[in-house]
């Protein structure tokens, strides 16, 4: 077990999660983007765009010129595939294998959804093959049926091909492959996995492969802890949460960490506490009041950014409470559809709830609130207003407009 400070952990996540150090401007390449997926494990996606879509603002806060396209060659090239980890992820290709048991999960829950559903499924696999990458409207049928998303009391509105196709990615017999505009490419994960990784998958053991999953998990949250439902990313039980870092607790390769003023612990990988006690080094002459003055750094976290996975982590480390309101009540929001932490430093200071009009070239900032334990000095105020304005570049805007 190991001692600290909430401020030493979170200085410590911040650094492992790529956002405590300034990016650096210059010109980004695919690589890169890749480098930095590696890094995080996973990012995960979301259709929902008030400025751009999840990914691409997770990447954004921790790529300097980050472009959206880059993404899309990544999946083109087969150097990446979305699949559900915290939840839909865009994932490293190598990482394939050990999807296993997430993959053997979800085709028995899909598999009599996609009987019930034939001959349509087996015809979408047949056009994919002599045809494919394909998107869903290249799939023509005049069978309406009810997708998992709609009110089954309702008329049934889903072409049959949609919903087989949807089915068919979830147990991962069709992947997404790329995209045009808005439309998803799909082909078969037979031709667009390469083959040693579909061996390996299959050769893999079970046991090994919800190990190697577990790791993966560790690595992308890095400070974690057993009450976490997603902890490992497969549906574990709470005993079966608090065995497993028992058991990796006992090989070393999980460490327990105390934290001043909470009762309960957390737990980082054990390869990673020297890093953990670097910054308590570097913390330990300087008080909050220095660190917050070299808070210049201003970065805006999407409402699925990794950082935000864990709210009990944001609470007891950051002291911020955080809810995505997108589906809440119009009235009843407290901050707003889209409401993005603010990152200052080591601290979260406030929210900011944009929405860009590609049309006007605008963005409009609906809310910017601070916290009111913020220490929010004019030069701070000033920081935030020209983090606002790169962002708003960044996403496409020429102008500005606070409501």
């Amino acid at each position: 077990m190991i001692h600290t400070t909430k401020q030493v952990l979170r200085r410590f996540l911040l650094e492992k999660q790529l956002l405590l150090q300034p990016r650096l401007n210059e010109t980004t390449s695919r690589e890169q983007v890749l480098d930095v997926i590696r890094q995080l494990e996973c990012v995960q996606i979301d259709p929902v765009a008030a400025v751009r879509a999840n990914q691409h603002l997770v990447l954004s806060a921790r790529v300097a010129n980050y472009e959206p396209g880059l993404m899309n060659e990544l999946l083109s090239n087969h150097e990446v595939f979305e699949y559900f980890a915290n939840a839909a992820c865009m994932i490293p290709m190598e990482h394939y294998p050990i999807f296993q048991p997430t993959r053997t999960r979800i085709r028995e829950h899909t598999l009599s959804a996609l009987e019930a559903l034939q001959p349509v499924p087996e015809q979408v696999m047949d056009k994919l093959q002599d045809e494919g990458p394909l998107p869903a409207r290249a799939f023509e049928s005049e069978v309406r049926v009810h997708g998992y998303w709609e009110n089954t009391n309702a008329k049934a509105k889903t072409k049959a091909t949609s919903h087989a196709i949807n089915l068919l990615t979830d147990a991962a017999h069709v992947r997404i492959v790329g995209r045009e505009g808005n439309q998803r490419l799909f082909d078969l994960v037979s031709r667009s996995v390469p083959d040693e990784l579909l061996k390996t998958a299959e050769d893999l053991d079970m046991e090994e492969a919800e190990r190697l999953m577990l790791l993966k998990y560790f690595r992308a949250y890095r400070v974690f802890e057993p009450s976490d439902s997603r902890f490992g990313w497969l549906k574990l039980s709470a005993a079966e949460r608090r065995e497993a870092i028992k058991q990796f607790i006992q090989c070393g390769i999980i460490t327990e960490v105390a934290v001043e003023d909470l009762k309960h612990p957390y737990y980082v990988l054990s390869s990673d506490v020297e890093r953990v006690m670097a910054h308590c080094d570097e913390t330990a002459d300087k008080d909050s009041s220095y660190l917050e003055a070299k808070a210049e750094q201003i970065t805006f976290l999407p409402p699925l950014d990794n950082m935000l996975w864990s709210r009990k982590r944001l609470e007891d480390l950051f002291h911020f409470e955080y809810r995505w309101e997108i589906y809440t009540p119009a009235d009843k929001r407290k901050y707003g559809y889209y409401a993005m932490p603010i990152l200052a430093g080591d601290r979260l200071i406030g929210r900011m709830d944009p929405r860009l009009n590609r049309k006007e070239n605008l963005l409009k900032v609906e809310l910017l609130q601070f916290e009111p334990e913020a220490r929010v000095s004019a030069q701070l105020r000033k920081n935030v207003k020209k983090a606002i304005q790169l962002f708003a570049k960044a996403n496409g805007a020429d102008h500005v407009h606070y409501s």
